[in-house]
C-alpha cells in the first residue's frame, strides 16, 4: 500500500504536527461492493416466504465474503446499501423484506445467540451469526418497519398508512451483539421509504479503532449527519451506498476520497455493482492512502473484496454543540492554524491571484447540468483565472508534454444545483472537454493522456471543501498539497501525475445555503 504526505486538517484547515499514525496503531478494514441480486420485478408485492428466499442469496454471498474478509485479518466489514434486498420498491411491495429492529440504545440483543425473542427477524438473525462465526465487526444495510407513533415523534407525523419504513444501516459486534442502527437522513428519490421525522448521528466503538460513525450513499453531500459526525471528533466513518456514477464531478471513488481528505477521516465505502445503472466504485480511504476498486466497462460484473490496514485517527478539535455552526460559510475549525499557500509556477510571482479578471475569453457551458464559467487552457504554461459571479479560481499550469492534443478548461460554479437533488455549492474544476470544441467542456470524459503541474485555488465562502484529482481509466492522485488560508482561500498543488488528467477539482459545499 502506498503512503502520502498531505497536509490537512480538519475541512482543510491546516494543522500541525499530525503525520501518518504508526504502524502499530492501525487496524485492518474490509469494504465488499456486491453484485446484488435483484428481484427482478420489485413493483408487484411478495409474500414474506419469497423475500426471505430471495435476500438469503444475497445474504450466501455475504457469508463467504465475511470468511474470506476474516481469513485475511480484517477487524470490520462493511457491505453496501440495498445490497441485501435490493431496490426499485413501492412503500407496498417492499412489504415483504421489511423487518422491525430494536433500537441497541434501548436494549441489548444478540439476534444469533437469542433468536426467539422477535418474530420475523430471520435476516438480523444471519448478520448477527456472520459477525459471530468469523469474529468480526459487520455493517450492513437493510429495510426496517417501526410502528407509528414513534416514541421520538407526535402521533401527527406518522405516515398515512401509520407506519414508518427506514432504509437502515445495522452494526454488529464481533460477538453478534447489535450494537447500532441508523436510519438514512437524505434520500435518493427512494418512494418506499420515510425520512426519520428526528436526525439520528448514530456511533458505535469497538476495541481497535474508537468510535466508528454510520452514514448512506446521498448523505455524503449534506450537512447532517455526515458533518455532525465529524465535527463530533468522529474520524472513522461507514459508509454504505449504492452511488450511480456522474462524471466529471460526482464519480463514487472521486468523491469518497475527496470527503476523505476534505474531512480528514478514514472513510470505509461499500457500493453496488451494476453495471446497468452505471454502479461501480468503492474503497477505504484515510488522509494518507486510498485502497479502492473501480471496473471498467469491460470488465466482468463480479462483486469485490478488499481489506487493507489502516491507521487509527486520534480525534481532533471537537464541537460540543449538537447544532449546525452558525455562520457554517466561513471561519476555521477551533483546531486550525491559518497559512499561506505562498506556491508559483512562474518566474516572476509578483502578481498576485486576485490581481484582475483573466485575459481569456470565457464561455458558458453545462457540466452536471449547472452552467459552468469556462476559460480554456490553450497555452503551454500559463496562469489564468475564471469568475461566476464573484466566486473566482485561479490556475496556474505547465503541461508535461507539449504536444498534447486534447482539450482543456478551468470552469467556475456557484449557485444551488437543483438536478437530483438540491443543494448548495461553489465549484473550481479542471476537465479535460470531450472533444476539441468549447461545448464539449464539462460532458462525460473517462479517458485522458494529457499530464500537467499545477496548482488550483478558489476562493471559497464555506470551510467545508472536498479536494479530489481523478485521472484517465478511473485512478485517483493524491494531491501533494492542500491549503486553507484565513481569507476562505483554498489551494491544491500536485505535480508528476502518472496518467492523464480527467478532473482536478475543489468541491465547496455551502451547506448553510441549502434551504434558501
Amino acid at each position: 500500500m502506498l503512503f502520502f504526505r498531505v497536509v490537512v486538517s480538519v475541512y482543510l484547515a491546516s494543522v500541525v504536527g499530525e503525520t501518518d499514525p504508526a504502524a502499530d496503531s492501525s487496524y485492518v478494514a474490509a469494504v465488499y461492493e456486491h453484485k446484488v441480486i435483484l428481484n427482478p420485478d420489485p413493483r408487484v408485492p411478495v409474500s414474506r416466504h419469497d423475500a426471505l428466499q430471495h435476500m438469503q442469496k444475497n445474504l450466501d454471498i455475504y457469508e463467504e465474503q465475511a470468511a474470506r474478509a476474516a481469513q485475511q485479518g480484517a477487524q470490520v466489514l462493511v457491505f453496501p446499501e440495498d445490497g441485501i434486498h435490493g431496490f426499485n420498491f413501492t412503500r407496498s411491495t417492499i412489504s415483504g423484506y421489511l423487518e422491525t429492529i430494536p433500537d441497541p440504545k434501548q436494549e441489548s440483543w444478540n439476534p444469533c445467540t437469542e433468536p426467539g425473542r422477535y418474530n420475523n427477524t430471520e435476516v438480523l438473525q444471519r448478520l448477527s451469526c456472520i459477525a459471530r462465526r468469523n469474529n468480526i465487526y459487520l455493517v450492513a444495510n437493510m429495510p426496517d418497519l417501526q410502528p407509528c407513533p414513534l416514541k421520538t415523534s407526535p402521533s401527527s407525523s406518522c405516515p398515512p398508512d401509520g407506519r414508518w419504513q427506514f432504509n437502515t444501516n445495522v452494526a454488529f459486534r464481533s460477538d453478534g451483539l447489535l450494537v447500532a442502527r441508523y436510519h438514512k437522513q437524505n434520500l435518493y428519490f427512494e418512494e418506499s421509504f420515510d425520512t426519520p421525522p428526528e436526525l439520528e448521528v448514530i456511533t458505535f466503538d469497538t476495541p481497535f479503532a474508537g468510535k466508528f460513525g454510520l452514514f448512506t450513499c446521498f448523505d455524503i453531500l449534506f450537512h447532517d449527519p455526515a458533518v455532525v459526525l465529524v465535527e463530533r471528533g468522529v474520524r472513522h466513518l461507514i459508509f454504505p451506498t449504492a452511488w450511480m456514477n456522474q462524471l466529471p464531478l460526482l464519480d463514487s471513488i472521486q468523491f469518497q476520497q475527496a470527503f476523505s481528505l476534505g474531512a480528514n477521516v478514514t472513510l470505509l465505502a461499500a457500493n453496488i455493482r451494476n453495471d446497468r445503472l452505471i454502479m461501480t466504485g468503492s474503497g477505504i480511504y484515510t488522509p494518507f492512502s486510498a485502497t479502492y476498486h473501480h471496473a471498467g466497462n469491460g470488465d466482468s460484473e463480479e462483486g469485490r473484496l478488499l481489506v487493507a490496514r489502516v491507521p487509527v485517527l486520534e480525534p481532533l478539535g471537537v464541537k460540543h454543540n449538537t447544532a449546525k455552526e452558525e455562520g457554517a460559510g466561513g471561519g476555521q475549525s477551533t483546531s486550525s492554524v491559518a497559512t499561506d499557500s505562498g506556491y508559483c509556477y512562474q518566474d516572476n510571482c509578483d502578481n498576485p491571484p486576485d490581481s484582475g479578471p483573466s485575459s481569456y475569453p470565457t464561455f458558458l457551458s453545462s457540466m452536471m447540468y449547472d452552467p459552468f464559467t469556462f476559460v480554456l487552457l490553450n497555452e503551454t504554461e500559463g496562469d489564468i483565472k475564471v469568475c461566476n459571479g464573484t466566486f473566482c479560481c485561479h490556475l496556474q499550469y505547465r503541461w508535461l508534454l507539449q504536444d498534447h492534443k486534447e482539450l482543456y478548461a478551468l470552469g467556475a460554479f456557484a449557485g444551488t444545483h437543483t438536478v437530483n437533488g438540491r443543494y448548495a455549492v461553489q465549484v473550481c474544476a479542471v476537465v479535460r472537454c470531450a472533444e476539441l470544441y468549447q461545448s464539449s467542456c464539462g460532458q462525460i470524459v473517462e479517458e485522458a493522456e494529457s499530464k500537467m503541474d499545477f496548482l488550483l485555488e478558489g476562493n471559497f465562502d464555506t470551510k467545508y471543501v472536498y479536494p479530489s484529482i481523478l485521472t484517465s481509466r478511473m485512478i485517483l492522485e493524491q494531491p501533494e498539497n492542500l491549503e486553507k488560508a484565513a481569507d476562505g482561500r483554498v489551494t491544491m498543488k500536485h505535480s508528476n501525475m502518472k496518467a492523464g488528467l480527467v478532473t482536478a477539482c475543489l468541491y465547496g459545499r455551502m451547506y448553510h445555503l441549502d434551504n434558501e
